[in-house]
């Protein structure tokens, strides 16, 4: 069974760092483009930042500067590196990966259980 495992959440200062890491969990024959979403109670999950399986990013306007989104193709794993964080970046942090389990496979998207991320002022 293929699943994303999430690790690194916890509480910080404003202006701390943290990093997030995703691992696929399962034997896979490719991954896709991988997210980083985040969600606050009572509002929409907001995607935060996209990695292709190129290695090409984008990020929401809020965090750019700030956190970065890598990869390792070779142990199927993510991560998110959050620098200068902030009160406004507190949420659950949930992976997500458009996965193909076999060669003859369609793409379907996994999501992690969701990490909490607090930042205090």
């Amino acid at each position: 069974q293929v699943q994303l495992v999430e690790s690194g959440g916890g509480l910080v200062q404003a202006g701390g760092s943290l990093r997030l890491s995703c691992a696929v969990s399962g034997r896979i024959f490719s991954a896709n483009t991988m997210d980083w979403y985040r969600q606050v109670p009572g509002k929409q999950r907001e995607q935060v930042a996209t990695i292709t399986s190129g290695g090409i990013t984008n990020y929401t306007d809020s965090v750019k500067g700030r956190f970065t989104i890598s990869r390792d193709n070779a142990k199927n794993t993510m991560l998110l590196q959050m620098n200068g964080l902030k009160p406004a970046d507190t949420a659950v942090y949930y992976c997500k990966a458009d996965l193909r389990r076999r060669s003859f496979s369609v793409l379907t998207d996994y999501w992690g259980q969701g990490i909490q991320v607090t930042v205090s002022s």
